[in-house]
């Protein structure tokens, strides 16, 4: 799926101020055709949505972006209430995916967008007006995100992580056995499905993520080769000085 040039930010105008709805037991949701968009981010609860003959189930993290002209039609389960947070808003130009609805994994950043986005505008001021339009694009492009990439399964989210720990703390001398163990594969799988996932075999990726914090030391800080060598778990400086000519082809000290 492609998708063309979204809004910046400055295209966006909001009609109403952010709000939280924790809907009533009996409610249920008809209005009329709307006249502008709408953000719609459920935080809690579960019901259903129908838009232009297609129905979806809510529940945490479903965020849509209604249009003007859009007649959608929702309830919800009263034992366990919806609740959404939205706001009104006119855009120049295209502001959601054509399905018009995501499923955003990380609720905890959708909750804190939210939360900024409300404490912000009742500030009042020009930052805080300011920052509530920045947090309604930052969850519009969330909702795009989710549509164009979707979630991927447990093993590529656990080998996501894997890769991502191993880059903040490349001088741990990480082993394929501990690495296998948190993806919860076998060492032949596990190497062979993250060498899949980030294009680079285990050993080879912690190297190249060792050399790649090296260089941001050497061109950063005052620290020394030696130190630099030390610091990422080498035992001697020939042993860093030549793996780091062979993945960036020079000398650390031409760094």
């Amino acid at each position: 799926m492609t998708h063309p040039d979204l809004v910046p930010s400055s295209a966006l105008r909001l009609r109403t101020q952010p709000t939280y709805w924790r809907c009533e037991r009996t409610w249920s949701w008809c209005p009329r055709p709307l006249t502008d968009h709408l953000l719609w981010c459920v935080l809690d609860g579960i019901g259903t949505l129908e838009l232009d003959g297609r129905r979806c189930d809510l529940e945490p993290g479903l965020s849509i972006v209604f249009a003007p002209g859009d007649t959608p039609a929702a309830r919800h389960d009263p034992n366990r209430r919806l609740l959404v947070f939205g706001v009104h808003f006119l855009a120049d130009g295209p502001v959601s995916p054509p399905q018009r609805w995501a499923l955003v994994r990380d609720l905890g950043l959708l909750e804190s967008l939210a939360r900024h986005s409300d404490l912000a505008h009742r500030r009042g001021d020009p930052l805080g007006r300011h920052q509530t339009v920045l947090c309604l694009a930052q969850i519009l492009c969330l909702i795009w995100e989710t549509a164009l990439h979707p979630p991927s399964d447990l093993v590529d989210a656990a080998l996501a992580d894997i890769s991502s720990a191993i880059r903040q703390d490349p001088g741990r001398r990480w082993t394929i056995a501990e690495l296998a163990a948190r993806a919860s594969l076998s060492r032949a799988q596990f190497t062979r499905r993250f060498a899949a996932h980030t294009g680079l075999p285990p050993g080879r990726y912690a190297v190249h993520a060792r050399i790649a914090r090296a260089t941001e030391l050497l061109v950063e800080t005052t620290m020394s080769v030696t130190q630099v060598a030390a610091a990422l778990g080498y035992t001697d400086v020939a042993s860093f000085s030549r793996q780091y000519k062979w993945i960036t082809g020079r000398t650390p000290s031409a760094a």
